[in-house]
């Protein structure tokens, strides 16, 4: 054996050297990342993060498959941070614009609680009801509504939908936009005219492959013809809200319905600030217009839009909360998943660990460069984990019809969490591998 393979022991004995390049590669990387550290300030620091990424590119592939938890966490975090501000900016749009809406919902009592209302039931709310609704302090508008289901015919065009009695107040209380013509005027209101207003998926439905403008055209319904006055442009409810058209309350009562009572009356504040107390107007009038005592419980149901979109809100939360859950789980994982993979590489470098420590290197430069690794490791997974995470939030935001919102939290949060990670699962690593014995550490690649 030539002297060139023989390697002096700590002991005055001769041993073999490793001869393996990746002892030899990293012996190289010690020596000059000591030289360096007498030339210039944190020259350590950066030695540190050198030999992190040259550690962690050696094993790319294992690398990539520990990180594979952190990303998938963090991505999940992301799409539920994208998708709950999208809904709080859908629901604070819809306040701005439909916050002041009040709803009352007609029906017979149900006990002293309350009312019983729905399909079926034997509606309590009138005309009169709204006229005198008009009356109460801070209510811009009011109107009636009557719903029913029937078929609209246009030629050989055949369409099932919803048909609403209104009034001319309804079209600016539901902020609806009109594609063409004009919304039915107050005379065919009072009059009770054959005119409808169309959603803009009944249009399409029935006059969209024919070419023929829908403004001045009559269609069936049931056994009355109606001129169509206008159509409405795709309204942000959804198809929903399109697939409906529109009629003079008194035709909704007279030819469809056969009804003296509305089933129910929607009712616009003049401003937000005034909509809780506009609502217990509301129900201080109805009772007096339907001479409840006391004791009696109310006949009708009355709602804010805000109570509406809060429970909305509440539905959007438990989604939210369900998918934090996952993400929490994922990211628990792939900490271990760090944790494990550290340790195992601190077993396999103990004679790189045993050589930078006999050559000058301090406990604690030990411990940062494994810090370092796992923290590159989970900052990797972050950036991807974040890419992926918008990328996921922009298409269930689009596919829940919500604005696609990115925030300074929604791009800080990955960095914030990824650093998290590796401190709480990579320091027990970065701790035993600064507390090897150099000398035990060297003899273990006898």
């Amino acid at each position: 054996m030539s002297s060139s393979s023989i390697q002096p022991r700590l002991d005055g004995s001769t041993a073999p050297a490793a001869t393996s390049s990746e002892q030899g590669s990293s012996l190289e990387s010690m020596l000059a990342d000591l030289r360096v550290r007498h030339w210039r300030p944190g020259s350590m620091f950066g030695a540190s993060v050198g030999s992190a990424m040259e550690a962690l590119w050696a094993n790319r592939g294992r690398s990539f498959l520990t990180a594979l938890g952190i990303f998938i966490g963090v991505a999940a975090v992301i799409a539920a941070l994208t998708l709950t501000q999208g809904a709080d900016a859908y629901i604070n749009n819809e306040l701005n614009t439909l916050g002041t809406t009040v709803f009352i919902q007609g029906g017979v009592a149900n006990g002293p609680s309350g009312v019983k209302g729905g399909n079926g039931s034997l509606s309590t709310l009138t005309p009169e009801d709204v006229r005198s609704l008009e009356n109460v302090p801070h209510v811009a508008s009011a109107s009636p509504l009557i719903q029913t289901s029937d078929q609209a015919v246009f030629g050989k065009q055949y369409w099932s939908t919803q048909i609403q009695g209104v009034n001319t107040s309804y079209q600016a209380i539901q902020n609806l936009q009109l594609a063409q013509g004009a919304w039915f005027s107050a005379m065919d209101d009072a009059n009770g005219a054959t005119v409808a207003v169309l959603g803009d998926t009944v249009a399409q439905s029935l006059f969209g492959g024919t070419g023929i403008n829908p403004v001045g055209q009559q269609i069936l319904i049931r056994n009355d013809i109606f001129r169509v006055v206008g159509v409405l442009t795709v309204q942000r409810g959804g198809f929903t809200q399109d697939d409906v058209i529109y009629i003079p309350l008194k035709a909704a009562q007279v030819r469809l319905k056969d009804t003296a009572t509305v089933d129910q009356i929607m009712v616009r504040a003049d401003t937000i600030a005034n909509v809780d107390r506009v609502a217990q107007d509301i129900t201080a009038t109805l009772r007096q217009n339907h001479h409840l005592g006391k004791s009696r419980a109310n006949n009708f149901h009355v709602e804010t839009f805000t109570q509406f979109l809060q429970r909305a809100g509440q539905g959007d939360q438990v989604l939210t909360f369900l998918l934090v859950g996952i993400a929490a789980i994922s990211l628990t994982v792939g900490g271990i998943g760090i944790m494990n993979i550290m340790l195992v590489s601190v077993t396999e470098r103990t004679w790189e660990i045993g050589i930078r420590m006999s050559l000058g290197a301090r406990r604690r430069d030990i411990r940062n460069q494994f810090l370092i690794e796992a923290l590159m490791l989970c900052l990797v997974g972050g950036v991807i984990g974040l890419l992926l995470g918008l990328l996921i939030g922009w298409a269930l935001t689009n596919g829940f019809g919500l604005p696609f919102v990115v925030t300074a939290i929604t791009l800080a949060l990955p960095f914030a969490v990824s650093a998290a990670i590796a401190l709480a699962f990579g320091i027990y690593p970065a701790i035993q591998a600064s507390r090897l014995d150099p000398i035990v550490a060297i003899r273990s690649e006898e």
